[in-house]
């Protein structure tokens, strides 16, 4: 082709790095713990995860049953795999396990994102972060950012946030037996390492 005639190709884009939760949480630590954490909380499957240095993780099924077929929840909530109870999930759909760590992720990622925009302080704190995120994966960002946990933590006040984590066991307006031991596991990993 002669010079100034025709058009050139364009140049490539250059490629954006995938988001990781370790990357939002400035931890592998935390982010391990949660791929671990959650699906335990959520639906007593024992996994192991393992995170490449790219940040890419995978999920190995240790023990436990595998919801890949969407159930209704303790509050009537359409849910799939480890409690991702999006407004995409709908009952009868069946999902892999590949599928499953995928949406696990996002989830995590985007329950995270949530989390450090209101709480920055967070970032970098592996115990704190597990704990709050897996709250805000199963109550939700919004509460957990209206909350007095985000309140002292943003404060500085760590041990006082993280004795808060009890005060959330209820789900359709009763305390439930297995959110009392969630929060009281939760609120042992927080307090982890903290000085007195």
């Amino acid at each position: 082709m002669m010079p100034g005639h025709g058009t050139s190709a364009p140049a490539p884009k250059p490629k954006v790095a995938a988001k990781t939760l370790a990357g939002v949480l400035g931890s592998a630590a935390a982010a391990l713990g949660l791929f671990t954490m959650v699906p335990d909380e959520e639906s007593g499957r024992k996994v192991v995860a393992t995170i490449a240095p790219t940040g890419a993780v995978t999920v190995k099924h240790v023990s436990g049953k595998q919801y890949l077929k969407a159930y209704l929840d303790a509050v009537g909530v359409a849910t799939a795999c480890d409690g991702i109870a999006t407004k995409d999930i709908k009952l009868g759909q069946t999902y892999t396990d590949a599928q499953c760590t995928t949406m696990l992720e996002r989830e995590l990622i985007v329950h995270a994102e949530g989390v450090v925009k209101c709480i920055p302080g967070i970032y970098g704190r592996a115990n704190q972060a597990m704990a709050v995120v897996s709250l805000a994966y199963n109550v939700g960002v919004s509460m957990v950012c209206k909350s007095s946990i985000a309140r002292y933590w943003n404060a500085g006040q760590w041990r006082a946030g993280c004795d808060f984590f009890p005060r959330y066991k209820f789900a359709g307006g009763r305390v439930l037996p297995g959110l009392v031991a969630r929060r009281a596991r939760e609120r042992e990993i927080c307090l982890k390492e903290l000085p007195r």
